[in-house]
C-alpha cells in the first residue's frame, strides 16, 4: 500500500475490528499510517448476501478515503 501511494494511487486498507491493534502495531512498525475502514467482526460466517450489505454500508468511507488522500511529496 505504501508503495501504491508514493506512486500517487491512493488506496486504504478495509480492516475488520477484531484486527485493530494488529493493524495499528504494523502500521508503527512500517513507518507508515495507512487509511483503514473498519468493518464488522466477524465476517467468516456471513452469507453472500451480509457480506454485500457490509461492503455497501462501508463504500462511502471507502470512496472518502482513496479520493481525499494528500499526494505524495
Amino acid at each position: 500500500m505504501k508503495e501504491f501511494d508514493e506512486r500517487g494511487l491512493p488506496g486504504c486498507f478495509v480492516v475488520t475490528t477484531e484486527f485493530y491493534q494488529g493493524a495499528v502495531t504494523q502500521m508503527a512498525a512500517l513507518g507508515y499510517e495507512a487509511a483503514i475502514i473498519w468493518a464488522p467482526h466477524p465476517i467468516q460466517n456471513k452469507t453472500p448476501e451480509e457480506l454485500d450489505q457490509i461492503a455497501d454500508s462501508l463504500m462511502d468511507q471507502i470512496i472518502s478515503a482513496i479520493c481525499t488522500q494528500p499526494k505524495p511529496e
